[in-house]
């Protein structure tokens, strides 16, 4: 597999981890009533639509890390399927109606060499688009918290 596709998978990995998050049914501290789903408290699938397109310019613009992504961002096709597949990865693992049909995380990114620096890039540019739309602070917590558990499966060099 090409460098060019490791930009594309690492930043679909940061995405797939939303599905270990607690989402639904969660009991509300304050409340004692149910949580919406994280689907429905970021917006449904047009903010998440919204948020993958900031979080993809954001990484084509990152020098750290858009060396590995310049073939799809070059590539209106590719770069319009790749963002279908993360808005329905995002959308699936939240609680949201759509499906996400793509390898596992360990596969996907077996042999690319995607080191702790990588990975941490991806996850700054991630935050930086959930601020840009206020995401809340439970909400991003939920979703960056999910990354940790998937880190030993993507990096492969500290």
């Amino acid at each position: 597999m090409n460098k060019s596709v490791l930009g594309v998978l690492v930043i679909a990995v940061l995405l797939v981890g939303v599905s270990s998050a607690p989402l639904i049914g969660q009991q509300s501290a304050m409340s004692g009533m149910k949580e919406k789903s994280l689907y429905d408290r970021l917006g449904k699938k047009k903010a998440i639509r919204a948020v993958v397109d900031e979080f993809v310019s954001r990484v084509a613009g990152d020098a750290r890390i858009n060396k590995m992504f310049m073939a799809t961002a070059g590539d209106a096709g590719r770069l319009k399927k790749f963002k279908a597949n993360l808005v329905n990865q995002i959308c699936e693992a939240s609680g949201g109606p759509c499906k996400y049909k793509g390898k596992s995380m360990k596969a996907a990114h077996m042999g690319m060499g995607i080191t702790g620096t990588d990975f941490n890039a991806l996850v700054e540019d991630l935050a930086g688009a959930l601020d840009t739309f206020k995401v809340g602070q439970h909400e991003k917590d939920q979703l960056l918290g999910a990354l940790g558990p998937m880190k030993s499966d993507i990096v492969e060099k500290m």
